[in-house]
C-alpha cells in the first residue's frame, strides 16, 4: 500500500515537471569550473544537532575547506525526507562507498537546500553518516551561484536543488551530471559518477 502511494506521488511529480523539462536551462557551472571561484563567498553547514550548532556558534564551512587539495564526489538533491532522495539517490552512494574509497576519493558529500539539523536527522535515519558527509545549503546560496536551483513549489517544496552529481578535484569539476527532472536518478546516481572517476 505504501509502495502504491509512493508510485502515485511519483506520477504526480512527473506530471508536474513536464513543462519544466521543456524549459530547463542547464547549470552555468560546467566541467572545468572551479567551484571555489564560482561561489567564493558561500559556505555550507555541516549536518549536526541543534546543540552541536550552538556549541560551534553556528559555524559554517567555506567551500575551500571542503574542496581544496581533495578529490570529492558531491551530489545535490531536492531535499531531506523526500521519496526519491531517501529511497534511491542517497542509497546509490551509501551502498558503494567502498568503491569510491578504493578510487582514492577523500569524501562523498550530499548537499540539499535544507538546514543542517534537518539534514542531520535525515542522515541518521538513513544510517548514512558514517559513509557520506551531509551539508545543508540553508538559504540555497550555493545552488543559486551554480545555477542549480529549481522551483518545486507545486510539490510544496519551494526553491530547491536540482538533482545532480559531480566529481571534483582540488575545487575543479572533472565530471558533472544534472537530471532533466527532479524525480529521476538516471545520470546522478553513484554508479554513474563512479564510472567517471
Amino acid at each position: 500500500m505504501a509502495s502504491s502511494a509512493f508510485l502515485e506521488r511519483m506520477r504526480l511529480v512527473n506530471t508536474m515537471v513536464k513543462g519544466f523539462q521543456a524549459s530547463r536551462s542547464y547549470a552555468s557551472v560546467a566541467v572545468g569550473t572551479d567551484l571555489i571561484s564560482a561561489a567564493p563567498d558561500v559556505s555550507l553547514q555541516k549536518a549536526r544537532t541543534w546543540d552541536e550548532g550552538v556549541s560551534s556558534k553556528f559555524s559554517t564551512t567555506p567551500l575551500k575547506d571542503i574542496f581544496k587539495d581533495k578529490k570529492v564526489v558531491i551530489f545535490g538533491l531536492p531535499g531531506a525526507y523526500t521519496g526519491v532522495c531517501s529511497m534511491q539517490h542517497v542509497p546509490s552512494y551509501k551502498n558503494i562507498i567502498d568503491k569510491f574509497r578504493a578510487k582514492g576519493i577523500d569524501s562523498v558529500i550530499c548537499v540539499a537546500v535544507n538546514d543542517p539539523y534537518t539534514i542531520n536527522g535525515w542522515a541518521e535515519k538513513l544510517q548514512a553518516k558514517d559513509a557520506i558527509e551531509f551539508y545543508g545549503d540553508f538559504d540555497g546560496s550555493f545552488h543559486k551561484k551554480l545555477d542549480l536551483v529549481v522551483d518545486l513549489s507545486s510539490a510544496l517544496l519551494g526553491p530547491r536543488s536540482h538533482r545532480w552529481s559531480a566529481y571534483v578535484v582540488d575545487g575543479k569539476i572533472k565530471a558533472l551530471n544534472v537530471e532533466k527532472a527532479p524525480s529521476e536518478v538516471k545520470v546522478s546516481g553513484g554508479e554513474v559518477i563512479l564510472g567517471q572517476i
